[in-house]
């Protein structure tokens, strides 16, 4: 497929911050102007009474139980903390 005309390579590289070589971005163009050119083929897609999904199959109750547990000791949290004053974490002021 031929490169679209609208498409500026040298921009899209810039967005993504990386430094392409001549033969780079000729390859990367085409790639890129392949991949439009089939998105533009989706697009002609009738999806008339077609309803918009999320995923591709119904999700139930994907999350655990919101159940109460024990939890650590301060002196467990505290087991590897750099610094502790008051069995609180102790930590540089960042904020005058």
């Amino acid at each position: 497929m031929s490169q679209p005309i609208d498409l500026d390579i040298d921009h899209v590289a810039n967005l993504a911050r990386i430094a392409l070589t001549p033969g780079e971005k000729a390859q990367y163009a085409a790639q890129l102007g392949e991949i439009l050119g089939h998105i533009a083929k989706l697009k002609e897609v009738n999806v008339d009474g077609v309803e918009p999904t999320a995923h591709a199959f119904p999700l139930y109750n994907v999350w655990s139980k919101d159940e109460a547990a024990p939890g650590l000791t301060a002196e467990a949290a505290l087991r590897n903390a750099p610094a502790q004053r008051d069995q609180m974490f102790s930590v540089p002021k960042v904020v005058e």
